[in-house]
């Protein structure tokens, strides 16, 4: 949890480290299941003490695995403190293995993160926030439980690249959420799905193309915005 103490936070990585020993035994002398081997990513650990993050991300490391995961984090810590043991881990691990960044996050998280040097995400959030209603845009953030939507009929997002974003409007997407109607949850749950990908997807064409960077600015500044 955060915030928790230096020795507490020490106590549970070595306990992860002597866990990490013991699952790859096991792991190497099992046979495959259903004709398939399994992939392993040993999670760092620390919380938000460098010492202790540095000496994770080495031992994890050292085990030499298909990928490493980066955990304990996004679990009520400052962003600022997020974005700062990502990095530090990212410098040590592995750059040629998928790093993979456990629970996170917003938009601006993923992109924020990117840049640090994660490879892989995974979260809740566009599916938990978006059965309340709340919608991750090319333009910003929607509430789109706001009466400010009740006669906006314009498309969910002009920009989206699923079906939902332009076949539906603001109002009627409101009007679903207002009467409980489980439509609302599922074309919510659509939309943000389909922007996280879309994210993604054109990050990775921006790297390729060396206009990351460039990029990400101004798409923080933008789909941070509340609308």
């Amino acid at each position: 949890p955060y915030p928790c103490e230096y020795r507490y936070a020490a106590k549970s990585m070595h306990m992860t480290h002597r866990w990490l020993k013991r699952c790859c035994d096991h792991v190497d002398k099992s046979a495959s299941l259903y004709s398939h081997s399994q992939s392993l990513f040993p999670i760092v650990q620390g919380s938000v003490y460098k010492d202790l993050r540095k000496e994770s991300a080495e031992v994890i490391a050292s085990f030499n695995r298909e990928g490493n995961a980066i955990g304990g984090l996004s679990v009520g810590e400052p962003v600022e403190d997020m974005y700062e043991m990502a990095d530090l881990v990212c410098s040590i691990l592995p750059k040629e293995k998928p790093r993979y960044l456990m629970g996170v996050g917003t938009t601006a998280n993923i992109l924020e993160c990117i840049s640090l040097g994660v490879d892989m995400f995974d979260c809740v959030m566009p599916t938990r926030n978006a059965r309340n209603g709340m919608l991750f845009t090319s333009e910003g953030i929607i509430n789109i439980r706001n009466e400010k939507w009740k006669e906006d009929f314009s498309a969910i997002d002009e920009n989206g690249s699923c079906f939902v974003d332009t076949q539906y409007s603001k109002a009627y997407l409101r009007h679903l959420f207002v009467g409980k109607e489980m439509l609302g949850a599922q074309i919510a749950t659509l939309h943000n799905l389909s922007f996280y990908l879309w994210l993604v997807k054109t990050a990775r064409e921006r790297i390729i193309n060396g206009e990351f960077f460039a990029w990400k600015k101004i798409m923080v500044e933008k789909i941070s915005r509340r609308l």
